[in-house]
């Protein structure tokens, strides 16, 4: 069998015996989870293959609700056409219809009481950001973040906004052992200030959730190296009322 096949043939025997063993810990655990879903948090991440939200939360089958992407996390807000010829404060909307789905699928018809944007060490997409603001010759008008790629790449689609985010950081002489982290931080922080400004949550915190319960959102990074999470303490609720 070659390598290839091996891996994945590992993969499906590996289940085999999972199921088994969780079926022997926790007789009827998958009958019950077959009933529906009630999961508290929605994990809003990297597709890393390095951070299995499941694994190093140690969370069993229906907890964590995932959505997953490269790099951004969440999304990026952008001008409307209108904004841009109006003298109003600028009106920004939510690029991604992706996660706005999954978002308002979690909190109003889960009812996750939790959303979590986590970040971490290392990571592929923010290095390549860091790399594309740190050239003098970037256009910030029509940023390419991977030079070996079509600029019209849905990859540069992607990182586009994230790259213009790392070229207001002013990191261009920092060394990329310490502007990386700082990148990883600032873009968790700029997606939970994203996030708070959706219309799900807007929502949530003004007029209440279908299913009742508040809503926090928070920002962590995962390092790596350690395995260990770190909370950037920037969680945000729903505001106090008197």
């Amino acid at each position: 069998m070659s390598r290839p096949q091996h891996n994945i043939q590992r993969l499906l025997t590996a289940n085999a015996r999972w199921a088994e063993d969780v079926k022997k810990a926790e007789p009827g655990f998958f009958e019950e989870s077959a009933k529906g879903q009630n999961p508290h948090t929605l994990w809003i991440g990297c597709a890393d293959s390095r951070v299995p939200d499941a694994v190093i939360t140690g969370a069993k089958p229906g907890e964590i609700f995932v959505h997953r992407n490269i790099a951004k996390y969440a999304f990026f807000l952008v001008q409307s056409p209108r904004s841009l010829t109006s003298n109003h404060p600028s009106q920004l909307h939510l690029s991604d219809d992706n996660v706005l789905s999954v978002l308002r699928y979690a909190v109003d018809f889960l009812g996750v009481e939790h959303v979590v944007i986590v970040g971490h060490t290392e990571c592929g997409g923010a290095a390549a950001c860091l790399g594309a603001a740190q050239n003098p010759e970037l256009q910030l008008d029509s940023p390419v973040t991977i030079t070996s790629l079509p600029a019209d790449s849905a990859l540069n689609r992607w990182l586009a906004p994230l790259t213009k985010l790392v070229a207001s950081l002013k990191l261009s002489s920092t060394p990329r052992e310490e502007a990386l982290p700082i990148v990883v931080e600032e873009n968790v922080k700029q997606q939970v200030e994203n996030l708070c400004n959706t219309i799900t949550i807007s929502d949530a915190w003004t007029k209440g959730t279908p299913k009742g319960q508040n809503v926090w959102v928070h920002g962590w990074v995962y390092d790596i190296a350690k395995g260990k999470l770190k909370d950037l303490n920037i969680s945000r609720g729903p505001p106090e009322r008197s």
